[in-house]
Protein backbone atom coordinates (compact mmCIF):
# COMPACT_ATOMS: atom_id res chain seq x y z
CA UNK A 1 0.00 0.00 0.00
CA UNK A 2 1.42 3.53 -0.94
CA UNK A 3 2.02 5.99 1.66
CA UNK A 4 2.34 9.90 1.82
CA UNK A 5 4.90 11.56 3.44
CA UNK A 6 4.56 14.97 4.96
CA UNK A 7 8.75 16.73 4.51
CA UNK A 8 9.18 19.94 6.03
CA UNK A 9 11.74 22.18 6.60
CA UNK A 10 12.83 22.39 3.02
CA UNK A 11 15.74 24.61 1.24
CA UNK A 12 14.08 27.05 -1.17
CA UNK A 13 16.65 25.62 -3.75
CA UNK A 14 16.01 22.10 -3.06
CA UNK A 15 13.57 20.46 -6.27
CA UNK A 16 11.59 17.47 -6.66
CA UNK A 17 14.50 15.45 -8.38
CA UNK A 18 16.70 15.72 -5.09
CA UNK A 19 14.02 14.84 -2.83
CA UNK A 20 13.06 11.69 -4.39
CA UNK A 21 16.93 10.83 -4.67
CA UNK A 22 17.21 10.95 -1.13
CA UNK A 23 13.88 9.07 -0.35
CA UNK A 24 15.63 6.31 -3.01
CA UNK A 25 17.58 5.42 -0.53
CA UNK A 26 15.14 4.25 1.82
CA UNK A 27 12.82 2.63 -0.72
CA UNK A 28 10.96 2.61 -4.01
CA UNK A 29 9.60 6.39 -4.58
CA UNK A 30 6.18 7.06 -6.32
CA UNK A 31 6.15 10.68 -7.06
CA UNK A 32 8.28 13.43 -4.91
CA UNK A 33 6.85 17.01 -5.65
CA UNK A 34 7.59 20.28 -3.31
CA UNK A 35 4.82 22.44 -2.80
CA UNK A 36 5.40 26.20 -4.53
CA UNK A 37 3.61 29.69 -4.20
CA UNK A 38 1.20 30.03 -6.73
CA UNK A 39 2.17 33.72 -7.42
CA UNK A 40 5.80 34.03 -7.11
CA UNK A 41 6.30 29.70 -8.08
CA UNK A 42 8.65 30.24 -5.17
CA UNK A 43 9.00 26.54 -3.02
CA UNK A 44 6.91 27.20 -0.16
CA UNK A 45 9.77 25.11 1.89
CA UNK A 46 7.61 21.61 2.06
CA UNK A 47 6.45 18.89 -0.13
CA UNK A 48 5.07 15.21 -0.06
CA UNK A 49 6.80 11.77 -1.11
CA UNK A 50 4.75 9.24 -1.67
CA UNK A 51 6.26 5.83 -1.00
CA UNK A 52 5.56 2.08 -2.70
CA UNK A 53 5.52 0.06 0.42
CA UNK A 54 4.43 0.73 4.27
CA UNK A 55 7.81 -0.27 5.33
CA UNK A 56 9.46 2.05 2.76
CA UNK A 57 7.76 4.32 4.42
CA UNK A 58 8.36 3.98 7.89
CA UNK A 59 12.23 3.11 6.88
CA UNK A 60 12.22 6.83 5.58
CA UNK A 61 11.00 8.07 8.18
CA UNK A 62 13.16 6.27 10.67
CA UNK A 63 16.33 7.55 8.21
CA UNK A 64 15.61 10.80 7.14
CA UNK A 65 14.05 12.88 9.88
CA UNK A 66 16.63 15.26 10.84
CA UNK A 67 18.84 13.97 7.86
CA UNK A 68 20.83 17.76 6.48
CA UNK A 69 19.96 18.20 2.25
CA UNK A 70 21.10 21.77 1.35
CA UNK A 71 21.69 22.57 4.68
CA UNK A 72 18.39 22.17 6.17
CA UNK A 73 17.55 19.27 8.88
CA UNK A 74 14.30 17.83 7.25
CA UNK A 75 11.28 16.97 9.42
CA UNK A 76 9.81 13.87 8.14
CA UNK A 77 6.79 12.28 9.08
CA UNK A 78 2.97 10.27 7.53
CA UNK A 79 0.95 12.85 6.08
CA UNK A 80 -2.43 13.48 7.71
CA UNK A 81 -5.56 13.58 5.33
CA UNK A 82 -5.78 17.55 4.41
CA UNK A 83 -8.13 19.35 6.12
CA UNK A 84 -11.29 20.81 4.72
CA UNK A 85 -11.59 24.18 4.32
CA UNK A 86 -14.88 26.36 4.82
CA UNK A 87 -16.84 26.58 1.80
CA UNK A 88 -16.99 28.86 -0.93
CA UNK A 89 -18.96 32.12 -0.58
CA UNK A 90 -19.27 34.91 2.30
CA UNK A 91 -18.22 34.33 5.59
CA UNK A 92 -19.92 32.92 8.64
CA UNK A 93 -22.46 34.91 10.79
CA UNK A 94 -21.72 37.67 12.82
CA UNK A 95 -22.54 35.88 16.23
CA UNK A 96 -22.37 37.63 19.25
CA UNK A 97 -19.55 40.10 19.23
CA UNK A 98 -20.29 41.41 22.97
CA UNK A 99 -17.68 41.65 25.89
CA UNK A 100 -17.19 38.69 28.04
CA UNK A 101 -20.91 37.43 27.67
CA UNK A 102 -20.88 33.66 28.29
CA UNK A 103 -17.36 32.99 29.12
CA UNK A 104 -16.42 31.99 32.09
CA UNK A 105 -12.63 32.58 33.27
Amino acid sequence: MQTKLYVGNLSYKTRDEDLKAVFEEAGAVVSAKILTDRETGRSRGFGFVEMETEEGAQAAVQKLDGYTLDGRRLKVDESRPQERRGGGGGGGGGGDRGGDRGRSY
